[in-house]
């Protein structure tokens, strides 16, 4: 009998195949890292074929690592990066593009110019989302904008548009599937999320084809089949989520009122508000954290740009570390004197602020500066700014339920320098969960629970396991004056021009 899952987590740097066993145990696991392309400032961009070489090789690689063969794998998972666009030729298959990654800062002057003529309020109510380059719409009208003959094939419904995972279920079926789940859709700028439907009203005004949408599925769905020739035998592919509602799923953060962080390439906040559809007045984003069985769940969340892209930054950038594990023990030797702060703008700041223009900073370097002092800045940023989405959540909705408790995973939450230092700027516990891998067991939950091979909903929540608990270690004189000089260097920031 078919017991395992194969959990897809195409991310913005590597993508990993993950298999899970019955009792959630991983039993196969690969990743396999891309190139970065940087046509210009603030512009971001993937080969599509790399990306797909590498969902392939590393699917591949777990299933080896795992001594598995297709016919032993009852499901399919994917879970991925949000907001990145692809078009691509419905005949061929193939990518008339680069993917745009959700860093992509190139459509800041369309989306000034749809807020000049007063479009934000409209786009914000049917969508949840603010008119930012960070999302898929704007980057679609860039593409019908700047390939030759583009909207005239694409009105012909010669071509299709996806984020990542529309662009992986139509290879992995061989175009028999162009579907995308909700929490993707979420993101596009285009899909009504009180509705649940594209929405006809802003298609027209990011003149986007219709032609060229993706069917609209719950999270836990018929995706379709993968072709024989890959993997050796059809998978069923039976769940889709945006990397970050996967997590929240992972996370079992099913009751309203639980929230939790993930911090990888950026930091993603997110907190579950149930049936209620939450308008923030704080610049927080309303969105769908998941849709089972067709009734929606929402979500407030917060979005940061650079987490772990600044330590990345460290290492490809500056050359001062060749590991990101070194930046813990560098930031334990640095000087405590050296007050060092860095606003890792480098492709604009996200949530609150959400200013594209903005670009990274470093603040308060003296001749004794040096790399400890570096790695420590990049480290605390992170926190910096999740305290930032952290306060924000509180000034929407009054948390007082236990649940409350920041849940955190992703690839820093493995450093305990990072997470104490989390705790300490919250002034709030942080729970670290044995399984670090949510948005992989969030999706591999819902392709296993939808074949039968899972448990349901209240038993997997059950199976959460605490690793660690961070609680606060400082004084609050000393979480004030780190704050202030925070405060400090993301207004010199958001000033220069």
């Amino acid at each position: 009998m078919a017991e395992y899952v194969l959990a897809i987590d195409q991310g913005t740097t590597s993508s990993r195949a993950i298999i899970f066993d019955e009792e959630q145990n991983i039993v196969g696991i690969a990743q396999e890292e891309f190139s970065q392309i940087f046509p210009d400032s603030g512009w971001v961009e993937h080969d599509p074929e790399e990306i797909w070489d590498s969902v392939l090789n590393t699917c591949r690689k777990a299933m080896e690592d795992a001594d598995l063969i297709a016919e032993q794998i009852a499901a399919i998972g994917i879970t991925n990066q949000r907001e990145t666009v692809i078009i691509w030729d419905r005949e061929t298959g193939k990518p008339l593009h680069n993917a745009i990654v959700w860093q992509d800062r190139r459509t800041a002057p369309l989306c000034e110019t749809l807020k000049l003529a007063g479009r934000e309020k409209l786009f914000t109510k049917k969508t949840g989302l603010l008119l930012d380059p960070y999302f898929s719409g704007t980057k679609v009208r860039w593409l019908m904008e700047n390939i030759p003959g583009i909207r005239e094939k694409a009105r012909k419904g010669k071509l299709a548009f996806g984020t990542i995972d529309t662009f992986l279920i139509w290879r992995l079926t061989g175009g028999e599937m162009h579907a995308t789940d909700a929490t993707n859709a979420a993101r596009t700028l285009m899909f009504n999320i009180s509705t649940q439907e594209w929405d006809e009203e802003l298609l027209e005004i990011l003149k986007v084809p219709r032609e060229i949408l993706p069917e609209v599925k719950d999270c836990a769905d018929n995706f379709g089949m993968t072709t024989p020739d890959l993997f050796g035998a059809p998978i069923a592919i039976r769940a889709v989520a945006g990397d970050q509602q996967a997590a929240t799923i992972g996370q079992a953060c099913f009751k309203p009122g639980m929230m939790k962080a993930t911090f990888g390439t950026g930091c993603f906040a997110l907190l579950n508000t149930g049936e209620t559809l939450v308008r923030s007045k704080n610049r927080l984003l309303t969105t769908i954290a998941y849709r089972f069985n067709g009734k929606t769940t929402y979500a407030l969340e917060g979005s940061v740009f650079i987490a772990g892209a600044a330590v990345q930054w460290l290492r490809d950038g500056l050359k001062i570390i060749d590991d990101a594990a070194q930046t813990a023990g560098m930031a334990k030797e640095a000087d405590p004197n050296q007050n060092v702060y860095l606003v890792p703008a480098f492709v604009g700041l996200g949530a609150p602020y959400w200013d594209a223009e903005a670009r990274g900073a470093i603040y308060g370097l003296t001749r004794a500066t040096g790399p400890n002092e570096f790695a420590r800045a990049a480290l605390e940023a992170v926190c910096y700014q999740a305290k930032d989405l952290m306060d924000a959540m509180a000034k929407d909705i009054k948390l007082e339920s236990e649940d409350s408790v920041l849940r955190v995973d992703g690839g820093m939450v493995q450093s305990d320098w990072t997470m104490q230092f989390l705790a300490d700027i919250l002034d709030a516990p942080v729970n670290r969960p044995t399984v670090m891998e949510s948005s992989a067991l969030g999706v591999a939950w819902l392709a296993g629970a939808h074949v039968g091979v899972w448990p349901g909903e209240r038993h997997f929540a059950k199976t959460w396991e605490l690793d660690r608990q961070f609680t606060p270690s400082i004084d609050r004189r000393e979480r004030n004056i780190k704050l202030k000089g925070w405060k400090d260097a993301i207004e010199r920031t958001l000033s220069v021009r």
